[in-house]
């Protein structure tokens, strides 16, 4: 007799075990403990709960139990019950390992866009995604301090917990990749993004977080997802400090590089006369960017470069003299400051064209 709702065949032998046991005093053999871990293995694959299983055991073995039973009937019991678990516990991890690996699996064909998109939507049910619907994606890198995030860490789990307690099930996915955090959602739930990347950036300790727009269809989440890295990279190509940044607030910079050969003429013909200063572009190129990110607020592009006023109208005078442009000029301004744009983004004057 098995225990309740646990057939027969999962207790195959364990009787004659008892009963041998018993009459005997010995342990159990190696082939019977084989024999115990491969019904755990099977019971666990056919989706049976282990208290169930082991409470079957106990029922068995008070049904089937020796009248020259003792303390050797006991340990049998214990031997065979252990090694079944064992055997169950053993093709749990495999099944969580398989799982895991068709996940990572999955994530890396959606990133990259490499998988038939017909099969890529089918597979994307599996872990809650309906691909048919736009969506948008988030990415969040560490502060300088970390090397980066696996699947497994602490920060993706505190993230994703944190995710889960206030949204619930909403076709959110949480990961990483390259080290980073991802957060894919329904293209319509800037809530659950904007929240994602408050959570990151609390526990990336400081990093920062992107956001690419809401894309339709099956590519949409890939697109959407290198939207998110091309904001990263630009972020730090042009310093930008802010905490999350959005996709669609920074399409301009895309747009002024898209003919890089004219944006590299206008650097060189704009800027170029700044590598005749003693020491130099770089310094000259790092006062105008300061003077045009404070607003051309003399002062504060001063404070931010730690110098004195005196010394940062100095230093713009001369940019003038060498260049021809006055930055303080609104028409020359635009020009000066497109082609300082234009340099950071092609990592001018360290690269010369």
């Amino acid at each position: 007799m098995a225990g309740r709702d646990v057939p027969e065949e999962y207790l195959d032998g364990y009787a004659r075990i008892l009963a041998d046991a018993s009459a005997t005093g010995r342990r159990l053999t190696r082939d019977e403990l084989d024999s115990r871990r491969a019904l755990g293995e099977r019971a666990a694959e056919a989706g049976f709960g282990l208290r169930a299983l082991v409470g079957a055991h106990l029922t068995a073995a008070r049904v089937h139990w020796p009248a020259t039973a003792g303390e050797h009937t006991l340990a049998a019991v214990e031997q065979a019950v252990d090694a079944f678990a064992e055997g169950y516990e053993r093709a749990q991890l495999l099944a969580v390992r398989q799982e895991e690996a068709a996940r990572r699996e999955f994530i890396d064909d959606l990133l990259h866009g490499r998988s038939d998109l017909g099969l890529l939507a089918e597979r994307a049910e599996r872990f809650g995604l309906r691909l048919s619907h736009a969506h948008a994606v988030a990415v969040a890198r560490g502060s300088a301090r970390h090397d980066g995030y696996d699947e497994g860490d602490a920060v993706p789990r505190e993230v994703e917990r944190a995710l889960i307690a206030r949204f619930g099930d909403r076709s959110i996915l949480v990961t990483t990749k390259d080290g980073r955090l991802v957060c894919i959602a329904p293209g319509d739930q800037d809530d659950v993004l904007a929240f994602f990347a408050k959570q990151a950036y609390a526990a990336t300790d400081g990093g920062q977080v992107a956001i690419g727009r809401s894309q339709p269809g099956p590519g949409g989440v890939v697109q959407s997802y290198e939207e998110a890295l091309n904001a990263l990279d630009l972020a730090e190509r042009l310093e930008f400090d802010t905490p999350v940044l959005r996709s669609a607030d920074l399409l301009v910079y895309p747009v002024l590089t898209r003919d890089r050969q004219a944006m590299a003429d206008l650097v060189v013909s704009a800027l170029g006369p700044l590598r005749a200063a003693r020491g130099g572009a770089e310094p000259l190129l790092d006062t105008l960017t300061a003077y045009f990110d404070s607003g051309c607020v003399a002062a504060e592009a001063a404070r931010r470069l730690a110098l004195s006023v005196r010394a940062l109208t100095y230093r713009l005078e001369r940019i003038h003299k060498l260049t021809g442009a006055n930055p303080a000029d609104p028409v020359h301004r635009y020009t000066l400051q497109t082609a300082v744009i234009g340099a950071r983004l092609l990592d001018w004057p360290e690269k010369d064209f």
